[in-house]
């Protein structure tokens, strides 16, 4: 198969031209991407959270052109690509269960099919490079200009000036896409960077659910993925965003998430986090409107000394808001897991509701766990909870299931199950059991049997 065109190594102003070029976007775009580049230049990397040290971002790819555009027939995908996504089982969860999939590949999409019954009821699922030519107004309207904003941090400037690919999803006023949409992310080349950027809109009292899956290869040099998502909730809509990453144990995982929910407006994220050098991850909600809420729900695995600093935030600002953030993580392997997350109740957020619980499960005396949870309050008529435990596997529980007639691996299976269900049953069933089976691999088969090419389809 040819292989696509690789921009030099290293970052320059030429490059950001180049791939703007290369898509033929429109003047305001490359203007943003420009602009981007400028300010990631001036600014330092971020001095806390995880070492980055072994990022060298002199030395990584930062874009690949695609001889191939993306196809809403897999039988046009070329087949060493068209393989990898039937290896994950993409093509056959579009058959079942799905209502609409893109895949990318590296920097560029390679396929993107939305059902005829969804588009009818004029719903809009794009590959983001082509809804910037395609629906200039709403994109340049949305695009990193109030949500996600361009100068938020470094990796918020990087990713505004190299992106590629990603989704682009608007919903009508009152439509409920009962299907869920799909992308699936690949990052298959060493020493490279994946920049896809995802925008949803979901107008007045419609409903969606959304699967992002992630995964790449094992390369000795450090990778990196730094996407970007933005999500527009509108008054008394529902949007349920489902994220499961299980990157390579070489790849910086480097994104960024935000939504800005409206009045009545209900905003989850479900996120499974695996793999991985080193995660920063803090899916956000601005809940802007009153009595809007949101929910964070995330399961954090770290093995084989991976540092995963992991969290969430909400900023309450409407009347009657209320959020709640639930973290469970696993640390074996001497790996760190963090909790990272912040609670900010401004004083127009009356009778605002609050609540958070980080739990570790530590299945080794080297692993370490820790907890940052920054909670602000203004006024005194909001509530606002903590609570948080760190412990190991419970010997008596162990012991009891072994006297029942489990093994000890299939006690262990329990006790971490049990840990995780909570989390594990807002997946799709489909994705729980693959789930359940990427901690087995992890935590109980060990890690010498864990093929670097599969991912969580």
């Amino acid at each position: 198969m040819d292989r696509p065109h690789e921009h030099n190594i290293g970052l320059v102003e030429d490059t950001v031209r180049q791939i703007s070029s290369s898509k033929g976007e429109p003047e305001w775009m490359l203007e943003l991407r420009l602009r981007a580049f400028a300010l990631w230049q001036e600014t330092e990397m971020p001095k806390w959270g995880p070492d980055l040290s072994g990022l060298d971002l002199a030395n990584i790819s930062y874009y690949s052109e695609p001889l191939h555009g993306a196809s809403e027939d897999w039988g046009e995908v070329p087949d060493e690509i068209r393989d990898t996504f039937v290896a994950l089982g993409i093509p056959k969860a579009e058959r079942e269960y799905l209502g609409g999939v893109g895949a990318q590949f590296d920097s560029g999409a390679v396929y993107h099919r939305l059902k005829a019954s969804l588009e009818a009821k004029g719903v809009i699922f794009e590959d983001m490079d082509v809804a910037v030519k395609k629906y200039p107004d709403i994109v340049r309207k949305h695009f990193m200009t109030s949500c996600v904003r361009i100068e938020e941090h470094k990796f918020s400037m990087l990713h505004a000036a190299c992106w590629s690919g990603g989704t682009f999803i608007y919903v009508p006023n009152g439509v409920a896409v009962e299907l869920p949409l799909q992308a699936y992310f690949r990052m298959n080349k060493m020493r490279s960077a994946q920049f896809e950027h995802t925008l949803i809109i979901v107008e007045e009292a419609a409903r969606l659910t959304y699967i992002e899956g992630c995964s790449a290869p094992q390369y000795v040099a450090a990778s990196l993925h730094a996407g970007c998502v933005e999500i527009f909730v509108g008054k008394s809509a529902e949007m349920r965003y489902i994220s499961i990453e299980n990157w390579s144990k070489n790849t910086y995982n480097l994104n960024t998430k935000k939504s800005i929910v409206a009045e009545d407006g209900n905003m989850m994220w479900v996120s499974g986090n695996m793999g991985a050098k080193v995660s920063m991850l803090y899916p956000s909600s601005i809940l802007l409107g009153d009595r809007s809420h949101s929910e964070s729900l995330s399961i954090v695995v770290g093995g084989d000394g991976q540092v995963q600093d992991v969290g969430a935030k909400a900023i309450l600002l409407g009347a009657d808001t209320s959020a709640s953030i639930i973290s469970r993580s696993i640390a074996s392997g001497g790996s760190v897991v963090g909790y990272r997350g912040l609670v900010d109740v401004h004083g127009s957020a009356r009778h605002a509701l609050a609540h958070v619980v980080c739990d570790t499960l530590l299945l080794d005396g080297e692993s370490r766990s820790y907890a940052f949870p920054v909670t602000r309050v203004c006024g005194s008529t909001s509530s606002v909870s903590h609570e948080a435990r760190v412990g190991r596997v419970n010997d008596d529980a162990l012991f009891y299931l072994k006297h029942l007639g489990f093994s000890e691996r299939e006690a262990m299976r329990v006790l971490i199950g049990g840990f995780l269900h909570p989390i594990i049953k807002e997946l799709p069933l489909e994705y729980a059991v693959e789930f359940n089976r990427l901690i087995d691999i992890e935590f109980l088969e060990g890690e010498s049997r864990r093929s670097p090419h599969k991912a969580l389809s």
